[in-house]
Parts: structure tokens; sequence; C-alpha cells
């Protein structure tokens, strides 16, 4: 029975409850040891009577054991296994080491096994509510942790509760969550006096006061209180370290083969048949464990050895002189079958170097990382490293260990081992490797202008011109995101004179698409380059270079037209929602969000940005974080949602400012701009394009499709600075013609024709948009070329470009776009047919999502794979979707969406 937790066992009960009637609950309780979170732990098993149970106990010495806890956690529902989607099923069975036709998990996609977790869990709860139990958190491998991290922010509808308890003060991936948390003091005096029953008042109070109520604490300390008297008067009593002194004591009261047999138990996993051959080989009779377990130290059964509590594990081999504890992990190692875990047992027992063990633990990093384990594998590769005689190959494997630290993401700890590893003066092949491993890590987690220098350094050393088209590749890539026209026009030199000595199609189809866009930014060509490119792409596969894989994305965006490239960017959709792997989203989600948002699907743009920005949060990729948040704001901006979209810019901005990530700069302003333009308050307007156009000066930044000019073209004319206009007019017009391209076209044609009072200018910019996917341009040039008609007197030409731009902002859900063409229009005399505001438009991002892809004619099931989610909550956020919007089926749901123009 618990004693003095009322309040946190209702806690327990209302999520076990909760679990019972169909809704999800995560608790995660922590406090220090001793304080009682195991009690609590088993209390919640008890309650979960007639429920399915999941449990695990993360174990101080199986820390480096890949998915240990999340084997023994799911061991009972792997009959689920065959039911949960594919890729997740071969995600996890290579992850569990239950299937070596099952494949591995990639480097980078190390949340893949977390989506699988997710989906077994929810399989296993259909048959009957579960409540998952997880104890001792804080030594849970690190693969396990981030699994069961990414399934408990999941949980939103099944019948699962999850408990979670952890040390308090621990640095470990549950603990920095945001989980709801129960956090743990002491028990009252009260409590304390019925705990320790039997002892005087004031002892009990003098304990109670000593150890702030800690419940193991006062029955440990009640067994021999005269030791409170041994502490120096006035010094403060840690508990835990109180705690292992006392544990520490009573086993130094056994025999010392007692002792030994303990040692022994505490370096291994707890399997009785290991401890005793490890004993054997020391000569002690594994029998005097029973001195332990009389001395209330540990519990034998069901052939292993049980601590009573970790600190009991941790005091007796934190007692034990080093070479007691060498000792015995060189017989644990030659006890142990598994050679991964002897492996470990052994580097525990080396002093200085060791090549043999260095190997054999490099070849258990190497397994890791097969199973998806890339925390694991960094340590095993630095420890490697450590044991490693020889200089370079010391290098590579901090390398490795560098590498499986950023797959795991860990990007400082990464960083500080590729360091190191550069220190040692490695071989070309292997630095190249570390710099374009740095170079990734900064652009993505910290600056972009430390990944162009890291790359461009990397890149002038290498003698290969295949690493060297790849390293100034990410060159561009940081360009771009930093916003560095010179140093990228200046790679695209350099990448057109390597391209004449590399023969291997993918990495000319890198470096054209990188070369191109470098040229477009910096206003000197570069289309054709791209469009070569493209033409190349289809017969290359570019699937092993994952990390560039947003180029074949990137670079069609540049053009901006119908056809070209087209085909890539749907290639990348259909992948995006293919794949398990979250690890890569936010920069492909950024970019399908771009595409979505110059044509007429908003609504995926709104959704697609959503996820980017929750994946880039959960991911640390800061990059990221700004460029998806820039959108969104420049999306909002064309909505007329005010708050949203700076809210959103202010973000993308303070995080451009921090880590020079410019571009996020230069979409927020033009996001800024255009939601004032937007209102008609051209006052407002004007400082943001001003300010951009300055930012993009400054930046040596010519694409025109970056440009503010078509803007401030209508601002200055709504303000009288007509000259104004008409520069800003003709020097863009130049910009365009020299880039060609029909997005470009269009916009100036329409400022050449508002400055210029030229029709022609007009019918050339719709001929332009015709060419274009951007429903929200055409509108705009319509919008401009009705209002000049209409000025012209030429009323019933203007009412004929109004009505279409009027029903084209409607349509895409541009309310003050929208009510200026309705303005314009019913100055030549007509009045508007609006759109009526669809109860669709009511709906959240992620309540789009899953909308227009049940309205696809998908399944429950294929949404919740595509989208990480359970099918419960899918089916959760159906019933909200339907609730909204009025309707009972899927026929209706689709075809409100049609009417709504979310498709």
């Amino acid at each position: 029975m618990l004693i003095g937790r009322d309040a946190e066992r209702r806690a327990i009960e209302r999520l076990v409850a909760g679990a019972r009637v169909g809704s999800s609950g995560v608790l995660l309780i922590t406090g220090e040891p001793g304080i009682g979170k195991t009690a609590l732990v088993t209390e919640a098993a008890m309650l979960a009577a007639g429920l399915r149970v999941l449990k695990a106990q993360g174990t101080e010495a199986e820390q480096e054991l890949p998915f240990g806890t999340l084997l023994q956690l799911l061991r009972p529902a792997l009959g689920e296994l065959p039911r949960i989607p594919p890729p997740q099923r071969r995600a996890l069975s290579a992850a569990l080491a239950l299937d070596d036709s099952a494949g591995h998990p990639s480097a980078e996609e190390r949340f893949a096994v977390g989506a699988a977790v997710l989906s077994l869990v929810c399989r296993y709860a259909e048959g009957a509510p579960v409540v998952v139990l997880v104890d001792d958190a804080q030594w849970v491998d690190l693969p396990s942790a981030e699994a069961l991290l990414f399934a408990a922010r999941r949980l939103v509808a099944d019948p699962i509760g999850l408990v979670i308890a952890a040390r308090a003060g621990e640095t470990h991936p549950l603990a920095g969550a945001d989980l709801p948390e129960l956090r743990l003091g002491g028990v009252g005096l009260a409590a304390a006096q019925e705990l320790v029953a039997g002892l005087p008042v004031d002892l009990v109070a003098s304990l109670h006061r000593t150890v702030a109520g800690n419940p193991l604490a006062l029955l440990e300390l009640a067994r021999d209180p005269e030791q409170l008297q041994r502490v120096p008067p006035g010094v403060p009593v840690p508990v835990p370290a109180l705690l292992a002194d006392a544990f520490a004591a009573r086993a130094h009261k056994l025999s010392d083969a007692a002792q030994r047999a303990l040692l022994v138990a505490s370096v291994e996993d707890g399997d009785l048949g290991v401890v005793a051959r490890a004993c054997d080989e020391l000569e002690v009779d594994v029998a005097v464990l029973g001195e332990g377990e009389q001395a209330g130290l540990i519990h034998l059964k069901d052939g292993r050895v049980e601590f009573r509590h970790p600190l009991v594990r941790s005091a007796i081999y934190a007692n034990a002189e080093p070479a007691q504890r060498r000792t015995v992990h060189l017989a644990v190692a030659n006890a142990v079958q598994d050679a991964d875990r002897r492996a470990w047992h052994l580097s525990e027992t080396v002093l200085g170097t060791d090549d043999v063990v260095a190997a054999a633990l490099e070849l258990a990093g190497d397994h890791a990382v097969d199973r998806g384990a890339h925390a694991v594998a960094a340590t095993a590769y630095e420890r490697a490293a450590r044991l490693t005689g020889t200089t370079s190959a010391r290098a590579l494997r901090l390398v490795a260990a560098g590498q499986a630290a950023w797959f795991a993401g860990m990007p400082d700890r990464a960083d500080a081992l590729l360091n190191e590893a550069l220190t040692l003066d490695p071989p070309g092949p292997v630095r190249t490797q570390a710099d374009e491993l740095r170079g990734d890590i900064a652009v993505k987690c910290g600056s972009p202008a430390r990944a162009r220098d890291i790359l461009v350094a990397a890149a002038a050393e290498t003698t290969d011109p295949e690493a060297a088209v790849g390293l100034l590749a990410d060159v561009v890539n940081a360009c771009f995101r930093l916003g560095d026209a010179a140093t990228a026009l200046k790679t695209a030199d350099d990448l057109s004179d390597l391209l004449q000595q590399v023969e291997r199609p993918g990495t000319r189809v890198i470096g054209l698409l990188a070369s191109g866009v470098a040229k477009v930014l910096s206003g000197r060509g570069g289309t054709e380059e791209i469009r070569q490119a493209i033409e190349l792409a289809p017969s290359v596969a570019l699937d092993h270079d994952r990390r560039r894989q947003v180029w074949m994305m990137l670079a069609p965006m540049f053009l901006r037209e119908t056809g070209t490239g087209r085909a890539l960017i749907e290639a990348a959709m259909r992948e995006r929602r293919d794949q398990v792997a979250v690890g890569v989203l936010p920069a492909v989600l950024f970019q399908l969000a771009r595409d979505d948002a110059t044509t007429d699907r908003w609504a995926d743009a709104a959704a697609s940005y959503d996820e980017g920005i929750r994946l880039s949060r959960e991911t640390g990729q800061t990059t990221e974080l700004a460029s998806n948040l820039a959108g969104l704001a420049w999306l909002l901006a064309h909505q007329s949602r005010t708050d949203e979209c700076r809210a959103a810019a202010a973000e993308a901005m303070q995080i451009g400012a921090e880590r020079q990530v410019h571009l996020g700069l230069v979409w927020s302003l033009f996001a800024l701009g255009d939601l004032e333009l937007g209102k008609g308050d051209p006052q407002r307007a004007l400082p943001q394009y001003e300010r951009l156009a300055e930012v993009l000066a400054s930046l040596g930044v010519l694409d025109p499709d970056l440009s503010p000019a078509p803007e401030l073209v209508e601002v200055y004319l709504r303000l009288g600075r007509v000259e104004d206009a008409r520069t800003a007019a003709r020097v863009f017009a130049k910009q365009a013609t020299q880039k060609g391209q029909p997005w470009a076209q269009a916009r100036a044609a329409r400022a050449l024709g508002l400055v210029e009072d030229d029709e022609q200018q007009f019918q050339d910019a719709l001929e332009w948009h015709a060419r274009t996917l951007d429903v929200f341009e055409f509108a705009r040039t319509r919008l401009a070329y009705g209002g000049w008609l209409r000025r012209m007197r030429r009323r019933v030409d203007a009412r004929e470009q109004l009505r279409e731009a009027v029903a084209a902002f409607d349509r895409l859900g541009a309310p003050g776009w929208a009510d200026q063409a309705a303005a314009e229009l019913k100055a030549t005399g007509e009045t508007a047919r609006r759109r009526e505001p669809s109860t669709a438009d009511d709906l959240t991002p992620q309540e789009r999502q899953i909308a227009l892809l049940l309205a696809s004619g998908q399944s429950i099931r294929s949404v919740a794979a595509r989208l990480f989610l359970s099918p419960k909550t899918v089916e959760y956020h159906l019933r909200k979707v339907y609730t909204k919007l009025g309707i009972h089926s899927r026929p209706e749901l689709a075809e409100i969406l049609e009417k709504a123009g979310h498709r």
C-alpha cells in the first residue's frame, strides 16, 4: 500500500481510467533516488488489472546496448508486428535484430523505429487497452528513449496510458521533452511516522528533516539511526550519497566472496547464468549470493539477479577498487556469449591502448549502426578510437563516431568528435568526410556562414573531383540560405571547371543544379544548367546521397514554369508520402510547401509548413525552422491572417539574425510587406519592401524572383511617387529579361503596364502567366489590368478581368485581395458574386492534411502511416473535421473540399 501518496495515486488512476475508456495519457514521474517512483509504477501496474501491460526498466549497465529497453518493453506485443506497415515493420525488425533479412534503417532515419513503435503499440491496443510502464528511464538506451519519445508525442486518441519514471536532474531525451510531469517530493511527517512505525516520534521527526521525507532513506536509516550522528554538524546530507553509503556499508558486512559475487552481478544485466560462469572463473561459489539476498540487497528469482534498488547496484560498483572492477569485467567478458557485449566489457579492462579490443568495439558500433542505434554506435566508435594505437585508424574511428552522433541527433557531440579527428591530420578521404559532415551540421543546426567556410576550405583541399563537386554543391546550398551571392557565383565557376573532370551522371546532375542555382541567385543566367540537369536526372539514381536530395526539388522551382522539372517535384511528393524517415523531412516539406504556395494548393502548403515547423523543432534543425516559418508567414500574409503572420515572421527573423539565415529574413520581410499591401495599406507596406530591397542589395542577390520591385511599383503609384515607380519597374524589367523565365517576365510586364499605361504589357503579362502555375500572381495581374482598364473608362473590358480576379482570390482564400478586386469591380458598376466562406476554412493545418488525404480515397491506416500518427488519432481528427463541417461521410468531405478549393 502506498503511504502518503494519495494525490499522486489519483493522477495514476486518472491515466489508467482514461486508457480503459479509449483516451491516451502520458505521465513522466520524476524525483530523486528513493523518493517512490518505482512504487508508483508498481501501483500503476496493479491499477491496470485486466488491461494489457508493457513494462521495461532501464539499467545502468545496459545503457549502451542498442534497443535493449525497447525489446524488453515490446516483447509481448511482437505478435502484432506483421500487421504494421511494411517499411515500419522492416525498421523495427532490424532495430530489434529480429530478422537479418529485414534490412536496416538508413543513417538519417533515426525516427523510423519510433513510427514503428507507435504503430505496434496501437495495434496491440486494438485487442485491449494498454498501459506502458518504463522505470529508471534515465538509464534507457538512447535509441529506445528516442523511439518512446516519438510515440509519446503522438498519442492522442488511443486506449494507451504511458507512465515513465526517471531520476530528476538527469540528462536524457525523455526528461527534456515537455511531457506532462509529476514531480515527487518527500512524504509528509505523518506518512513518515506510518512508514517507520515503532520509532520515537522525535527521532522520526529528526530523520524526516534530514532526508527531506525521502521514503527509501527513511526506511534505510531507520535501521541504524545512529549513523546520522557521524555526519558533521551543519553539513547537509545529500540523500542519494547517504543511501549509497548505507547500501555499501551493508555490503561490506558480507564475506569477501559474497562482495565479489555482488560486484559481478552489478556489471552484468542480471542473467544468473552469466554471473555464475564469471564467478566460476574468479573461483567464487555463486551460492554466496544468498548472503546478499539475506541482507536485503538483491532478489534471486526466475534465473535472474535483481537489485533491491538501482542505488544498491551503483553503490557496490562505485565502492569497488578500480583493479577489482577490471578483473570482474574481464571475467564477465569471458562469460557472455554475445560478441558485442563481450567487446563492451573488454573495453573496461584496458589501460592504455589495445587494437584487438578496439577492433571488436568498432564491430559492435557497426552492428549498432545496422540496427539504427546511432547513439550507441557513436559511443562504441569513440571508445574504440580511445583504445586505438595508430593515429590514422584513431582518426577514422573518430569520424565514424562523429557521423553516428550526428545521425543520432547530437550535433554538438558530433562536431567535437569531427574536430578532434581533424587534429590528427587524417588521410584526404577521411578529412573530406569529416568536413562534409561538419558542413551539414552547421548548415542545418548552426550557421550557414560557418558551413560555407568549412565546405569551401574542404573543397580546396581535396584532390578528388567527384568529392569536390559534392562539397561545392553543399557550399551553394549554404550560400542560398545565407544569401551570399558572391561566394555562390565563384562556386559556380569552380563547379564548371570541375564538371569537365567528372564522369558519373549523378555527380554531374548535382553539380549542374548547384551551378545553375548559384548563377540565378547572382543574376548571371543559370537556367540552362538547370534545364540540362533536369533532362539528365530521370536516368540517374540519387537515393544514395539523401542529404543533397533537396536539389531535385529546389532547382525546378528556380524556373517557375509549367512542365519543366515538374516530374521531379511530383516524385519528391510521392517519396515524401511513402518514406518512413522524418530526419530529412523538414527541408523537403519546405520545398513542397513553397511549391504548393505558388500554385492553388494553399491548404496543402499550410499543412506541409505546419508539419515542417513541428519536425524542425523536434529535430533541432534551426535553419529549416526559420525557412518553414518564413514561408508560412508569406502564405499567411496572402490569407490576411495578421497576427499569425507577424508571429511566424518575427520568430523566423529572430532565428535569421542569430544564425545568419538571411533567406528567412528575406521571405519574412516579403510576407510583412504583402500583408499590408493585401490590406490596402501601402504606407505601412513601403518600409517592409524597401528594407527587403536594401537587404538583397547588401547581399548581392539579383534573382528577380526574390525582388519586391513589382510590389514597390504598386506602392509608389498609390503614394503618388510616379518617378520612383517608373525607375523600379524598368530596372526590374532588365533583370527579368536577363533571367528569361515566365514568372519574372509576367511580374515585370505588369509593372511596366502600370507605369507606362501600355495595354500590350498587360496582355504580355497574361501570356507569361499562362506558362506558370501561380494562380495568385495571375489574379494580381488581372486586378492591376482591370483597375487600369477602369481608369481608362473601359468598364466592360475591366469587368472581365476583375471578375476573374475576384473568383481566383476567393477560391484561394485571399480575402484582402478579393475585397480589393471586388471594390474595383463595384466601381465599374457591377457587384461581385463572392464565394461564401466555407467551413473548410476553419480546419487546422493538420485537420486539412488528414481530410485531404482521406478525401483522396486513402485508408485511415495508410494516412496514419504517412503522417506518423496512430489510426485512432486520425479517426479522432476526422471526427473533429466532420463536426466542424457538419457532415457524416467521405463523399461529402470530398465535395466540400472541392468547393472550397482545398484539393
